[in-house]
């Protein structure tokens, strides 16, 4: 029975929902393409099935902020997902914060275990900055969400060394995420054919 994950590639092109943007890096474009990468890493093995929020750079979720979270949400919850990843770039006014971060709705859960080997093989592949594990019952995609859910901040698009890496290196931080996952079930890379 493959395990059902739902990439939500945080925010939209355009004005609704529309995320940062800073040193010629748009929030939307980087979600959109490190979970399409993601997806496509998820949907050649096996042991996973995967949905994701926006299937085409041009895809529009929602009318506004609260529709557009809203829908994300019920797509993953009426799948249904096993797990919820959502995608999101930081920023900052100050231009020194750095590294990558994953928020949770809980400590000692599910979603906090896989998010620490997510930020952990973040850091050790792409080479951004430890942030630490961080609870945020606050966030919408977190709390309405009925299965362990995580929110991925890659790195700091205000940040000039972080948003090099976001330009440069999306492919990797898919990647990183996915060797993060299957660190969370104990897989192993070469477990199945075709690799």
């Amino acid at each position: 029975m493959a395990i059902n994950i739902y990439v939500d590639q945080g925010h939209n092109p355009g004005t609704i929902n529309a995320g940062a943007s800073g040193n010629g890096i748009i929030e939307s474009e980087v979600t959109y393409w490190v979970g399409i990468y993601l997806a496509g890493f998820l949907y050649a093995d096996p042991r996973f099935a995967v949905r994701v929020a926006r299937p085409f750079p041009d895809t529009v979720v929602g009318e506004d902020t609260s529709s557009s979270l809203r829908t994300r949400v019920e797509a993953a919850n009426l799948w249904p997902a096993d797990y919820f990843i959502s995608i999101h770039v930081n920023s900052n006014p100050s231009p020194a914060l750095n590294g990558s971060e994953v928020y949770v709705y809980r400590a000692n859960s599910a979603a906090a275990d896989l998010a620490a080997e997510v930020l952990a093989s973040i850091v050790e592949l792409v080479g951004t900055r430890y942030n630490m594990v961080r609870l945020n019952p606050s966030l919408y995609v977190l709390r309405a969400t009925v299965m362990p859910a995580i929110l991925v901040e890659l790195g700091y698009l205000t940040n000039l060394s972080d948003a090099e890496k976001l330009k440069n290196d999306q492919y990797l931080f898919a990647f990183a995420i996915y060797i993060g996952i299957l660190n969370y079930f104990g897989f192993d890379y070469d477990e199945f054919p075709n690799r």
